[in-house]
């Protein structure tokens, strides 16, 4: 629960500072000013008449003031219950967190539940990130199909893992013992327990956060834990938020998974959720690749969580799980306009479907967007197949969609940059650049040229001689996310387009190129 740079979450959820709300109103140009000493919750909620709207219209929001860690969902009488970090005091600059529920089917649209565990509930303070499970078997003692959660809570500033329990499916939470089920070794980040069943070994394992280590646990019954092992990187910066899961790969073989949340800013590699395929005993990963793959390499994807997909009778699928990250990232959390627009900061990135493929020798995560996604599209717009050297600019206004096609071009005689500018403004100097500059060769997300949190360009590598890149993005009000390389790579960023930046322009720069099949299905969630 701590800043990648070691600067304190708890500060930072605190409430919203003046430099981020002046950077906020700036954006918008037309909003009103705003005292530094800090407005009332009611004063920036007040949207008015002609300021732009950034609650995203398919995206999950937090329904006011702000969110951040997801918390795994986990799958009880027939819908995925999803917990994440809120601070019902953030706009009026109150600190700490509460356990907000929302609950969903399909993995697009939720239903706030309300609060499941309340700020200071106990002694020991607010409840941070953490993991639950159901106890099918009663293995804590809190009955047949409780809902156990394992939190991390800091008393005196001391990070150290505490149960808690449900058994009301989840909808509110009792205190277990107010003592530690894992006391903190000694150690100054010791947090964000992730608990799963290791069915090869019969008991509950964990993994949780220590610095650069990730610590690996055993138990029987959720109470008594024993360390067993370790996982130690030094070079991705402070390790958050823990996964640990096995899969089924496309070829049928099962793997093992590590996450974490990461920052690699410092070699040129994002700061989102990196993994390793591998091995694990029960105490020791062995990933396949020293190296890790990361799940986005946008700016906007922190904290992120998997969880299992299961079919209609409930079953779990090994070969499909589902991931949902934080859009924000802790280098500029209070830097959103919708402070001022629409009295919150709190958006995540869309659930994506996620399959595990032979990659050569060994094996990658791929990214889809949620297969029901698609069920939310109101119009759909069959452009097909448009050949262009130059621009060529559709004649659409459209703000929240899915953009798909196939970009093909002659390896021999290959343009040097083709793509599309969306979001883009009446005059065309607003836009978000999303491409492939074959000059590179890489594809990339370009967010300069609009209204942002902070400028720059994600990058990954393409194969221009493959003579075609088959690629999604999603835009809604306030993001875009780019799935390319069948979903291996995925380019996460938030942004923040003003209200006439509703325009597409395709572009081919120094040669010709085809957009095979161009579709823009517009995409709406009513809640």
């Amino acid at each position: 629960m701590t800043h990648p740079q070691h600067m304190s979450r708890r500060g930072v959820v605190a409430g919203v500072g003046g430099l981020a709300l002046g950077t906020a109103v700036a954006a918008l140009g037309d909003a009103p000013a705003v005292a530094a000493s800090g407005p009332t919750a009611q004063a920036i909620g007040t949207r008015r008449q002609g300021q732009p709207c950034y609650r995203p219209e398919f995206h999950f929001s937090v329904p006011d003031n702000w969110k951040n860690d997801p918390q795994r969902p986990i799958f009880l009488n027939g819908e995925y219950l999803y917990f994440y970090l809120y601070n019902a005091d953030y706009l009026n600059g109150g600190p700490g967190t509460a356990w907000r529920l929302a609950a969903t089917r399909d993995h697009v649209l939720f239903k706030d539940r309300g609060i499941a565990i309340p700020k200071n509930t106990n002694s020991n303070g607010d409840c941070w990130s953490g993991s639950l499970v159901v106890d099918e078997q009663d293995t804590a003692g809190y009955g047949r199909g409780a809902v156990i959660a394992l939190v991390t809570q800091a008393p005196n500033g001391v990070q150290a893992q505490y149960l808690w329990y449900s058994t009301d499916g989840g909808r509110s939470f009792r205190a277990g013992p107010i003592d530690p089920v894992l006391p903190n070794p000694g150690v100054q980040d010791f947090r964000d327990p992730k608990v799963i069943w290791d069915a090869e070994r019969s008991h509950w394992a964990l993994a949780t956060a220590e610095g650069q280590k990730i610590g690996f646990y055993s138990s029987p019954d959720l109470r008594t834990w024993q360390r067993v092992g370790e996982f130690s990187r030094s070079d991705i910066g402070l390790l958050e938020c823990p996964d640990l899961f096995k899969m089924t790969a496309d070829d049928g073989t099962p793997h093992w998974v590590l996450g974490v949340s990461a920052n690699g800013k410092a070699r040129g590699l994002p700061a989102t959720y990196a993994y390793w395929t591998g091995a694990f005993d029960g105490a020791t990963f062995t990933p396949d690749d020293g190296e890790p793959r990361w799940l986005d390499h946008g700016f906007d994807f922190y904290g992120a969580v998997t969880y299992p997909h299961h079919d209609a009778k409930g079953k779990e699928d090994t070969a499909l799980r589902h991931a949902i990250g934080w859009a924000n990232f802790w280098d500029y959390p209070h830097n959103t306009p919708s402070l001022v627009t629409d009295g919150y900061n709190g958006d995540d990135m869309t659930v994506r479907d996620l399959r595990l493929l032979r990659t050569g020798s060994t094996y990658a995560l791929a990214s889809a967007p949620t297969a029901a996604l698609r069920s939310y599209a109101t119009r759909t717009h069959r452009i097909g197949d448009v050949r262009l050297s130059g621009v060529r600019d559709l004649d659409l206004r459209v703000t929240a969609y899915e953009l798909s096609c196939t970009l093909e071009w002659d390896p021999a005689s290959a343009p040097s940059n083709i793509g599309f500018e969306l979001r883009r403004g009446p005059a065309g100097g607003r836009h978000v650049a999303v491409g492939a500059f074959l000059n590179g060769p890489y594809a990339y997300v370009n967010r300069r040229p609009t209204v942002n949190p902070t400028g720059g360009e994600s990058q990954t590598a393409i194969d221009r001689s493959a003579g075609k890149l088959t690629l999604r993005v999603l835009v809604d009000r306030s993001s875009v996310e780019y799935f390319i390389n069948e979903g291996r790579d995925v380019h996460s960023h938030r942004v923040f387009p003003l209200p006439g930046d509703d325009r597409i322009r395709l572009f081919v720069n120094d040669g010709n190129a085809t957009f095979r099949d161009l579709t823009i299905r517009e995409l709406h969630v009513t809640t």
